[in-house]
């Protein structure tokens, strides 16, 4: 039996590298702003709920959802990283018993099927959390994915922590997840800010529900440009470039 699916979409944040002070999932990509890109995908999902976590010049944000009554927004009042950014969601999923699908709000090239197939093997492979990862030639700053000798996935360390060898790696993590939602907060409860950033990092749950023996699955993106988050001018104008196309 299929579960049910919500979502949890991340645009707390303000997006330092844009330089501006709009924040920087308000930015537009062919017309439409980078949040709404997201949400469009989404909705043809069918979540039963769809939850935005807002921070940074909330109102900018709303103001770019207008047409969607369907939206629940939850204040991230202080940005304490993505662990803590889906903890600030827990109230509106207590009684909750599906799967929620975490995604970045600067991911406007994600597709339809790849959100469908990511779904798909979360619930036939049974996991507790199914991330989503991309091979890149040059992964830059990305968290990376470190696997085990049987292929398994060990854990995610942002590339701010991650050592000389971690480095190496070309796996990386896109920042989109599916996760069994009580597995998802059981985990969160157990993190903590001992890393370089003193953030929760919601990647680190991933190492503790394979230390509780659940099962982690991953599906590797066909095509990179479907992960491509927004950071810098820059990249808006290449993935403008790309769509125009």
């Amino acid at each position: 039996m299929q579960k049910e699916t919500s979502t949890i979409i991340l645009a707390a944040g303000k997006g330092v590298r844009m330089k501006s002070e709009l924040p920087k999932v308000a930015f537009k990509l062919g017309g439409i702003s980078l949040i709404e890109r997201v949400v469009r995908k989404v909705e043809k999902l069918t979540f039963s709920k769809i939850v935005v976590v807002i921070g940074y010049k909330k109102a900018i944000v709303k103001k770019c959802l207008a047409d969607y009554d369907n939206i629940i927004f939850v204040d991230q009042e202080v940005q304490n990283g993505t662990g803590h950014a889906v903890m600030v969601t827990e109230n509106h999923f207590s009684k909750y018993d599906g799967n929620i699908i975490i995604i970045p709000g600067d991911v406007p090239l994600l597709s339809l099927e790849t959100l469908v197939e990511l779904k798909n093997l979360h619930n036939s492979e049974n996991a507790s959390a199914t991330v989503l990862t991309a091979v890149l030639d040059n992964p830059t700053d990305y968290g990376r994915i470190v696997r085990d000798n049987n292929g398994f996935i060990e854990k995610i360390v942002e590339f701010k922590d991650a050592n000389k060898e971690e480095r190496k790696i070309h796996e990386i993590n896109s920042g989109i997840f599916c996760f069994d939602a009580k597995s998802l907060f059981s985990a969160l409860s157990k993190i903590n800010s001992n890393n370089i950033q003193k953030e929760l990092y919601l990647t680190d749950t991933l190492e503790v529900l394979r230390k509780e023996g659940k099962k982690i699955s991953a599906l590797t993106v066909k095509d990179s440009i479907e992960v491509s988050g927004v950071n810098s001018r820059e990249q808006l104008a290449f993935l403008e470039n790309y769509i125009q196309k």
